[in-house]
């Protein structure tokens, strides 16, 4: 049987720093970012995304977290894989989200499942998770 979950989010912190520039081309960078996540979602999250940037400061970025927290009074961690968009003009970033499989543990092993998160400068972003166990 398939859950739905809804959750907002805030950045705690956000250290990014680029790890490959080149002249006239796109800069590449490296982001670690905790999350504090409530809602249907409760936690913590600690992730590590890489950005490609666009001339006019949008982005794309791939990255993986691990959420230490609760889901479906289920308590343990899991790991998200992440890939997404932002816009420069509009502040927004968007993403579709992947539970890493076999990444759950204690009360979320066995945890699957995919969802989509939206984010802007003014927080909170939100989160949706459709999910269920193996």
């Amino acid at each position: 049987m398939s859950a739905h979950a809804t959750a907002s989010f805030t950045v705690k912190s956000w250290d990014e720093k680029p790890y490959n520039e080149i002249e006239g081309a796109p800069k590449l960078t490296r982001a670690s970012v905790t999350y504090s996540y409530q809602g249907e979602i409760e936690g913590e999250g600690a992730s590590e995304s890489l950005m490609v940037y666009r001339d006019d400061g949008s982005a794309s970025f791939v990255g993986l977290e691990r959420v230490v927290g609760r889901i479906g009074g289920r308590s343990g961690s899991f790991v998200l894989q992440a890939s997404g968009t932002y816009d420069q003009s509009t502040g927004t970033a968007r993403g579709a989200l992947v539970v890493a499989p076999g990444s759950g543990a204690g009360e979320l092993r066995g945890l699957r499942g995919k969802g989509e998160f939206v984010a802007t400068h003014e927080p909170p972003g939100s989160i949706t998770l459709d999910y269920d166990f193996e």
